[in-house]
């Protein structure tokens, strides 16, 4: 028997042991419930059901701590065969108490069906377990045993394959030694004859990486005399412009200095006229007091001057202040 026909069996066995252990559990529940009802207070006939269920859960545990014990090869000693025996007995003694009560014999024999084949199925289970288990212990062994005697015959069996292969490896070794040996002479000669061309072209290469290392340098030299000359050239240019560009600035801050003073003398000689004996021409008095806005005299003084209205004078220093307000205003102060 093969590892598959015995979990096949295992599975048989435990199958077939839970479906009786749940048939007796429902059959006991049935059974007992209306026992435990007639025997029990009025208000308390709901707890009826909990006796026989905490029963069959003791057969459950029992049942299935067996399973496990049989599968690892162990033994809880006396007090699961105390505690499978009491359970078994309990759930007998409940199933048939109303009927030896009524002192029905039949009803006692139907009744203790159940509970006989639950017990001696828990025993039998776990005999088929334990015996199960020795059966696979021994086959494990011979198993086992087995391969270790395919493993001994094939660690022989390699030694020996080893030992011809280290021959032929020695005997190839030696016949490799003295191949390498001439070739290692052809090698000698060829590696020399090559030593000697690569040292030819070394030279050879030397010399011209040597000319052309000379002719780089003077292409150098000439690039950067070129570069000196076109720098050179560059700073003369760069001087030329700052020279022109001074020039420029110096002649223009010369004309402004010339058209600030000669402004200057025009608004001194437009105040030094005095007051005005009548109304003078709008444009001269636009003169006189764009003049007299840049010297600062009040509004009166500057209407003295030009002999408008004050009014007048006021709008025009406005327009002074603010020159976005009149483009002709602008043309006056510049004159």
């Amino acid at each position: 028997m093969n590892s598959v026909q015995t979990r096949s069996a295992e599975r048989a066995l435990s199958g077939g042991t839970w479906l009786i252990v749940c048939g007796a559990m429902l059959y006991s529940i049935l059974t007992v419930t209306p026992l435990m009802a007639a025997h029990t207070a009025e208000q308390w006939d709901w707890t009826a059901p909990i006796l026989p269920l905490v029963v069959d859960a003791a057969v459950v545990i029992v049942v299935k701590l067996d399973d496990v014990l049989a599968r690892l090869g162990g033994h809880g000693g006396r007090w699961p065969v105390v505690l499978r025996w009491m359970t078994g007995l309990m759930t007998l003694a409940l199933n048939t108490a109303d009927s030896a009560l009524k002192k029905d014999l039949v009803g006692v024999a139907v009744h203790s069906v159940a509970p006989l084949l639950l017990i001696v199925t828990a025993e039998t289970s776990l005999a088929y377990r334990r015996a199960i288990a020795r059966a696979v212990t021994a086959l494990e062994a011979e198993q086992q045993a087995e391969r270790e005697r395919r493993e001994q015959a094939a660690r022989e069996r390699a030694a020996q394959a080893r030992a011809e292969a280290r021959e032929e490896r020695e005997h190839a070794a030696m016949l490799a030694r003295e191949q390498r040996e001439h070739e290692a002479a052809l090698a000698r000669e060829q590696a020399e004859r090559e030593e000697r061309q690569r040292r030819e072209e070394r030279e050879a290469r030397e010399r011209a990486e040597a000319a052309e290392r000379a002719e780089r340098e003077r292409r150098e030299r000439e690039r950067e005399q070129r570069e000196q000359e076109r720098e050179r050239a560059e700073r003369e240019a760069t001087a030329r412009i700052a020279r022109e560009r001074a020039e420029r600035e110096a002649r223009e801050r010369r004309e402004h200095q010339e058209r600030e003073e000669r402004a200057e003398r025009e608004r001194a000689a437009l105040l030094a006229r005095g007051p005005a004996n009548g109304k003078l021409p709008e444009d001269d008095a636009r003169q006189i007091v764009a003049a007299a806005f840049s010297a600062g005299l009040s509004v009166r003084s500057a209407a003295e001057l030009c002999g408008w209205s004050v009014g007048w004078v006021s709008t025009r220093y406005a327009e002074h202040r603010d020159p976005s307000a009149d483009g002709a205003s602008l043309a006056i102060a510049s004159q």
